[in-house]
């Protein structure tokens, strides 16, 4: 079954949690029937369905985080592997999710080593629990305007100030630049005070 839209690109995001609790069966058969639908991601954890849409300004966001660590991994020489908001998801763990970006350091592995998402009109540390479960070493969570970032230390997420993978990145600097209005500016100015 193919679902066809046309309704214009939302402006902000939009969250729906589907009642009840659902197996996993069922969420794969809805996830099968809505795989079609642009712009609609689904994220499932133990047993609840929520279905979002993403708006301009938060993939504006998105997309600016990415071009800037893709400047940084450059200018570093780092190797790494850009995976984006790939699905991620695991039976055995009762959870599937979709990441804004991700990416792994160095080497393919089971998962990525880097995950971020950004939260434009709502999110929490619970969010957390979805990354914990496949074991990604560190989460960056984007809201008003600045990272807070989560190091995956055991099997218990910790704040940290500061990247543990990238431990040279200016968060700060970062953090302004994804703000700008010119992308270009942006990147001009990440690039000559990123050192």
């Amino acid at each position: 079954m193919t679902i066809t839209s046309s309704a214009p690109i939302p402006t902000q995001d939009q969250t729906l949690v589907l009642p009840g609790r659902h197996s996993w069966e069922a969420f794969k058969a809805i996830q099968a029937v809505m795989e079609q639908q642009p712009g609609l991601r689904i994220v499932y954890l133990d047993g609840v369905i929520e279905f979002m849409t993403l708006g301009e300004y938060h993939e504006s966001i998105k997309s600016m985080i990415a071009i800037l660590l893709g400047i940084y991994f450059w200018q570093r020489e780092i190797e790494f592997i850009p995976v984006g908001s790939a699905t991620r998801e695991s039976k055995d763990e009762s959870v599937s999710f979709e990441p804004d970006e991700s990416y792994y350091l160095g080497e393919k592995k089971a998962h990525p080593d880097l995950a971020i998402e950004v939260n434009v009109s709502s999110g929490s540390a619970k969010k957390l629990e979805k990354y914990q479960r496949l074991g990604i070493g560190e989460v960056w969570m984007w809201q008003d305007k600045k990272f807070s970032i989560y190091f995956l230390d055991g099997d218990r997420y910790q704040t940290v100030s500061k990247s543990q993978l990238l431990p040279n990145l200016d968060i700060a600097l970062l953090e302004e630049c994804v703000m700008m209005s010119s992308p270009l500016e942006a990147m001009q100015k990440f690039t000559s005070q990123q050192k």
